[in-house]
C-alpha cells in the first residue's frame, strides 16, 4: 500500500543570518582591540570638531551605565539577559524563513550586537565604549559598535511590529481602515 503524499522540501530558514550577528562581534571587537591599543583614557581625540570625538571610556553597567555602581552583580545579570535574549531571537530565525530579510537583519543585529557586549564583560569587566557625540556642551554617553547594532536592530524590530511585519511568511500586512 503505496501513499500517494507530495513531499515538500522545508522552507530555508533565516539562520545563515548568525553570520551578520558574527559579522558584528568581529567588528566590534577588533574596534575595540583598536582603541585599548591607541586611544588615551577619558581623552576626547576629536573626529569631527564640535560634533564627534573618539574618547575611550568603560562601562560596567547598561546602555548610559545604567547600574555601573551597583557592585558588580549587574555582570552576571546583564550577561544572563544579554543570552537569554539573544537565544530567543536565534530560536525565532530558526522559525523565520530565510526570505524575510528585513526581519532576520533586524534580530541579527541585536544578536550580534549583545553577544559582543557580553563577551567584553566577560573578558574585560566591562564594556569598551570609545564613540562620542556631542553638540557644543551637550554630550551623548559614549557608546560602541555593538551599542549601535543593538540600537538599529530594537528599531527595526519595533518597526515591523508597528508595520505589521509577518515573520514567519516575510511579507507585510497592513490592516486596512
Amino acid at each position: 500500500m503505496s501513499t500517494n503524499r507530495k513531499r515538500t522540501a522545508p522552507i530555508p530558514n533565516a539562520l545563515i543570518w548568525l553570520t551578520v550577528s558574527a559579522l558584528v562581534i568581529a567588528l566590534d571587537q577588533a574596534s575595540k582591540y583598536w582603541v585599548l591599543a591607541t586611544l588615551p583614557e577619558h581623552t576626547a581625540v576629536p573626529v569631527i570638531e564640535g560634533m564627534w570625538n573618539w574618547y575611550r571610556s568603560y562601562n560596567t553597567g547598561a546602555a548610559f551605565s545604567f547600574l555601573s555602581d551597583a557592585g558588580g552583580w549587574q555582570q552576571v545579570v546583564f550577561g544572563i539577559l544579554a543570552l537569554g535574549i539573544s537565544g530567543l531571537l536565534a530560536y525565532w530565525l530558526y522559525q523565520t524563513p530565510r526570505s524575510a530579510y528585513k526581519v532576520a537583519l533586524s534580530y541579527a543585529l541585536v544578536i550580534g550586537g549583545a553577544l559582543s557586549n557580553v563577551i567584553d564583560r566577560s573578558l574585560r569587566g566591562h564594556v569598551v565604549d570609545f564613540i562620542q557625540w556631542h553638540w557644543r556642551d551637550y554630550y551623548w554617553p559614549a557608546f560602541n559598535l555593538s551599542d549601535s547594532a543593538i540600537v538599529v536592530g530594537a528599531i527595526a524590530m519595533a518597526l515591523h511590529g508597528v508595520l505589521g511585519s509577518d515573520r514567519t511568511s516575510g511579507n507585510t500586512t497592513r490592516s486596512r481602515a
